[in-house]
């Protein structure tokens, strides 16, 4: 579920939500929190499975000619 963030600044950049809930996704794991990986490592892993394919769905999106 997409989370929207008042606080924050507003970041100009396509699927900016989708990275923004990956990346918390990636921190709030327990392979970062409690296996001390890097959020990259646990990416590889398959930690945050559905967010990664919604984010390269998204900028796919961006390139399709479809």
């Amino acid at each position: 579920m997409p989370k929207y963030y008042e606080d924050k600044e507003e970041d100009g950049r396509p699927c900016a939500g989708v990275r923004e809930d990956l990346r918390q996704c990636l921190l709030e794991s327990p392979c970062v929190l409690r296996e001390n990986k890097s959020p990259k490592q646990c990416l590889r892993e398959g930690c945050c499975k559905s967010l990664q394919a919604t984010f390269f769905a998204c900028k796919r999106s961006m390139v399709s000619v479809r």
